[in-house]
């Protein structure tokens, strides 16, 4: 029987590196891709926000995009459904005859929980999935979901002992694309409930696609060999170069876990192997370990109670939460980093820490608050990553201080870029504001005693 398959792209918005393409490509004498906007992914939540907004939408659009000019060289078209895969995929099964359908396999539960729908829903197609999210391939691994370790370093050392991540796929020198199909133009952002102004006012903190991923990983290794210095650079806030801002591409897939590892690998061997090299393969393997992890406690890394089943006292004041979202806390750093957030759908890994720190530790809001904004706001939002993540600041990781932060990390600048009403003030003034008579910034929500020491330090600064 001949095949007639449909490629459904889902999270990995890529030609390279790309086992799902290339087997179907070997499989079927034809073929048809698809790509499908999940419409309840943009409704708002009980919290009064939108699950995804528009940064992650523009981000997204630019990604699938791409995607779709990438397939075009090679000879395939893209299809882009715009209610749901399980409106989508169904009309295209009927209206082309399709006997396969390939695509990534998932790993979250709401993911799998569509996919098992679909699947159900269409019992005469044979259906392929293909294990393409990590570095290490889950089959690699010297565990068994269910056994995976409860600390990052028992996973770490025996994987990285047994376990070797395979070589990447080559992207096929032609798709046998069904004729007679023409690429689907991306929806209208309105038809989710965006305003054409909101979607021009976004500023995405990168350009989304593969080209653009790729293009990025260059830069970042052998152009300009910041990777040298990354041990001693990731922890700042701003600018492009401190860090690699590969997470983004890697969220979407529209680069591959493996691409970058063995660039780190080449990098190695022609330009230098320290530290750094070392600390971004490390992140891939840590990316990997909170897949698996999420995976093993399914939807209880969901609940406020955590899958450590703890209880911990949340006063879940709802007006300092909506301060903490829209960047008015009054304490600098932390009003900074949420700028920043709301206005590219980025922030640093330095931002994250103490934002998530002050959330849930000073003002008392249960962390799947502050994990649900993070998920409507950033364009690097990986379900495992930001969940594990945000459930680790809430029970594992000790209190992290954003008045010691801001004047160990010397944020002055940082936060004259994103609080523009403390841009004409000077290094000290900038980091305790609330200290100096001034009219044009929010009082702080609180001054916490145990913030004397640092206050006291900034002090000195005069």
């Amino acid at each position: 029987m001949i095949k007639r398959g449909l490629v459904w792209f889902k999270n990995d918005l890529r030609i390279h590196d790309n086992e799902t393409l290339v087997v179907a490509q070997k499989q079927c004498k034809e073929l048809v891709f698809c790509y499908c906007i999940e419409e309840k992914g943009f409704q708002k939540s009980s919290l009064g926000f939108r699950r995804a907004d528009v940064n992650r939408f523009r981000f997204m659009e630019q990604s699938v995009i791409n995607l779709a000019h990438n397939l075009e060289v090679l000879g395939g078209h893209l299809l882009i459904g715009d209610q749901s895969a399980l409106v989508t995929i169904p009309k295209l099964v009927k209206e082309y005859g399709i006997t396969d359908i390939f695509a990534e396999q998932e790993y979250a539960p709401y993911e799998t929980d569509l996919v098992d729908e679909l699947a159900n829903s269409l019992p005469e197609v044979e259906f392929h999935f293909f294990w393409g999210k990590t570095l290490y391939h889950i089959d690699d691994i010297p565990f068994e979901i269910a056994k995976i370790p409860l600390t990052s370093k028992a996973y770490r050392i025996p994987v990285s002992n047994d376990s070797e991540p395979r070589k990447v796929f080559d992207i096929p020198a032609k798709l046998n694309g069904l004729k007679d199909i023409k690429t689907s133009k991306f929806p209208s952002c309105k038809r989710y409930g965006f305003t054409r102004k909101e979607y021009l006012d976004a500023q995405v903190f990168v350009d989304g696609g593969e080209d653009a991923a790729l293009e990025r990983l260059e830069y970042y290794t052998f152009k300009s060999e910041l990777l040298t210095g990354y041990r001693w650079s990731r922890n700042r806030s701003d600018g492009m170069d401190y860090s690699s801002k590969l997470s983004p591409y890697l969220a979407l897939g529209c680069i591959s876990p493996r691409e970058i590892y063995f660039r780190v690998k080449d990098y190695e061997k022609k330009v230098k192997k320290n530290q750094s090299t070392w600390w971004l393969v490390f992140e891939l393997v840590w990316r990997d370990y909170f897949t698996f992890k999420g995976m093993r406690m399914g939807h209880s890394m969901f609940l406020t109670k955590g899958f450590k089943n703890k209880k911990l006292v949340w006063e879940n004041d709802p007006d300092k939460f909506q301060r903490w979202c829209d960047g008015s806390t009054g304490i600098p750093f932390v009003d900074a980093h949420m700028r920043q957030l709301n206005q590219t759908g980025f922030m640093s890994n330095r931002g994250r820490v103490n934002c998530a720190s002050y959330l849930v530790f000073d003002l008392k809001i249960d962390w799947t608050w502050g994990a649900a904004y993070f998920e409507s706001r950033l364009i690097d939002y990986d379900v495992s990553s930001n969940w594990m993540n945000w459930h680790m600041q809430a029970f594992e990781i000790w209190y992290t201080n954003p008045i010691h932060q801001s004047n160990k990390y010397k944020a002055q600048d940082f936060i004259r870029k994103w609080v523009p009403e403390l841009a004409d003030l000077d290094d000290t003034q900038v980091l305790i504001p609330w200290e100096f008579d001034l009219a044009t910034y929010i009082k702080p929500i609180e001054i916490y005693p145990k913030w004397d020491r640092a206050i006291k330090l900034i002090r000195k600064l005069d």
